[in-house]
């Protein structure tokens, strides 16, 4: 929907983005008035920075409403890489689970289920993502987050794993990094539980909103680890015992 108040939100998130200037808001005619437009100034935000290469999903629990975001190809880094604190003092990162996709999922007659969205992994991925608003403050308004591609500022991805696709991630353990101490150490980190229900929930979601996940995108489905933020000079290294390890380098 490109209406004139989500064409004017998309600009402000835009300008934002290419200056390094932060939002204190979004003014009254540019802020969404609900998820739909959110989700469509995600899209023209996307969409101008470049081809879609993965998706982030995420929910506050079992059972509660999952959003998800756009991640344009250009934002999605192998590891190891540097990553730039941007004048900030800091970088906020989040160690979590992902899957790439072998297979489009388009739209279709009937809903996927669980297993049709498993067999169209080709394999797990360690990652960190990097994450920071374009507002100055936490927003009282979420569709003003929603709307800012859920603070996506980078996607890091380590190497991974072709077999034990359906895992477990409240059997996963993950420890976080910074340099040679440890900073974090959990299993089952994630909040919502089973990352599977989220990934199925955004299969029908991004089918119906843009005719749906593609081969190749790689899909990150929220923290194991709460945010950290790393100081310019740390090595961040996320270690998933029997998944695998990625890293960046703050500068």
């Amino acid at each position: 929907m490109h209406t004139p108040r989500n064409l004017a939100a998309a600009q402000l998130l835009l300008e934002a983005r290419r200056s390094g200037t932060l939002l204190a808001t979004l003014d009254d005619d540019a802020m969404p008035q609900d998820a739909a437009d959110a989700y469509a100034i995600q899209d023209i935000v996307t969409s101008s920075l470049g081809e879609t290469g993965g998706w982030k999903v995420g929910a506050r629990g079992p059972g509660m409403q999952a959003n998800c975001a756009a991640l344009p190809r250009s934002l999605i880094h192998e590891s190891p890489v540097p990553i730039s604190a941007a004048g900030r003092g800091r970088c906020a990162v989040e160690a979590e689970i992902a899957l790439l996709l072998k297979q489009d999922l388009p739209l279709k007659s009937s809903a996927y289920t669980r297993a049709e969205v498993i067999a169209a992994v080709a394999s797990l991925h360690p990652t960190l993502e990097v994450v920071s608003s374009r507002f100055s403050s936490t927003q009282s308004n979420p569709l003003a987050g929603l709307a800012d591609s859920l603070s996506n500022e980078a996607l890091v991805v380590g190497p991974g794993r072709t077999t034990d696709i359906e895992i477990d991630q409240t059997l996963q353990a993950v420890e976080l990094y910074f340099d040679v101490e440890q900073v974090v150490a959990a299993t089952g980190g994630n909040p919502v539980g089973d990352i599977w229900e989220l990934v199925t929930w955004l299969a029908n979601h991004a089918a119906m909103r843009c005719g749906g996940l593609r081969s190749g995108q790689i899909i990150t489905t929220g923290s194991c680890t709460g945010l950290t933020y790393a100081k310019p000079g740390t090595r961040v290294k996320a270690v998933f015992p029997g998944l695998g390890v990625v890293e960046l380098l703050v500068e």
